[in-house]
């Protein structure tokens, strides 16, 4: 399956918005599981999609832009590594280690590009601000958008447009002659999403809140135990009676979504009350005038 020039098309204008949706409109289809989810969905295999978008989230959980420093990009690297595993045939996991990553680290330098340029726009927005010149300052402003969308159209472009023939050739001779190179790629995408939880939990204060850390772990692990023993058993039965027509599902993901959630939502509350409670206090210890009652505080 070749890459079609309207799927190049429609990818091409999605990395344009998603890092606009990124820096101004805020609708979460800037996040990789959603490129994911749009690749697949503009190259016929959703799946695919969701898999690398999915791992390219996992991977930068706790990666983020603190003071306005660039980081990977794996929304473009989730594009472009989801065109070519669909396109070309290849494995989802060696297209994360071999395409998604190494696309992502290189658009830092794009990322960096985009930024310098708008500067332009932001001298001519400063000097409409002084003249008071309102319709100069919205036409700057709308004007930063070309960079910013260029520093991501342009990578992604030319990589659809030109490197098809390029991951075909090299697909095809890993897959004959480098067999073990393909697995340790695979090995490596597999583990790429664990590295973000690292990262994620080395800023999060797991000290404080280890309770809800090692619980919602033993919860986990004791209902998916719960259900790869059920599952079995009821495979074990159909086959002993073919009147044992009952389906067994895997764990649902979304009942650890809720869980967590519930956790969270007593977390905050718990939160919130000593909040209010330290504030009520507070406001007791002043009287009508202002003065302070308690002479200790």
């Amino acid at each position: 399956m070749d890459i079609q020039w309207w799927q190049i098309l429609l990818l091409t204008l999605y990395a344009g918005y998603q890092i606009l949706d990124s820096i101004t409109i805020s609708s979460s289809m800037d996040s990789p599981v959603f490129a994911g989810f749009i690749s697949g969905l503009i190259m016929g295999d959703m799946v695919t999609g969701l898999i690398i978008g999915g791992s390219m989230q996992l991977t930068i959980l706790g990666v983020g832009t603190f003071g306005g420093a660039s980081r990977i990009d794996a929304n473009s690297g989730t594009v472009i590594a989801t065109a070519f595993s669909i396109g070309v045939g290849m494995d989802p996991q060696v297209a994360i280690a071999a395409i998604a990553v190494p696309v992502a680290s290189l658009l830092i330098q794009t990322d960096i590009l985009g930024r310098f340029t708008n500067t332009y726009f932001l001298h001519r927005i400063d000097t409409n601000i002084e003249k008071l010149n309102f319709k100069g300052i919205t036409f700057n402003y709308l004007m930063g958008i070309v960079p910013w969308s260029l520093s991501r159209m342009i990578p992604v472009f030319l990589a659809l447009a030109f490197g098809g023939g390029v991951v075909e050739t090299a697909v095809n001779f890993m897959n004959e002659h480098l067999e073990w190179l393909s697995n340790g790629l695979a090995t490596a995408g597999a583990l790429l999403p664990a590295v973000g939880f690292a990262i994620l939990l080395r800023y999060l204060p797991v000290k404080r809140h280890i309770a809800y850390l090692i619980l919602g772990f033993i919860l986990t692990a004791l209902f998916a135990t719960l259900y790869t023993n059920i599952i079995s058993l009821g495979t074990a039965m159909t086959g002993v009676s073919k009147d044992f027509a009952q389906t067994f599902n895997s764990l649902p993901m979304l009942a650890i979504t809720f869980v967590g959630l519930a956790f969270a939502i007593l977390e905050y509350k718990r939160s919130t009350s000593k909040t209010v409670a330290v504030a009520e206090n507070h406001s007791n210890m002043i009287d009508e005038g202002g003065e302070i009652d308690d002479d200790e505080l």
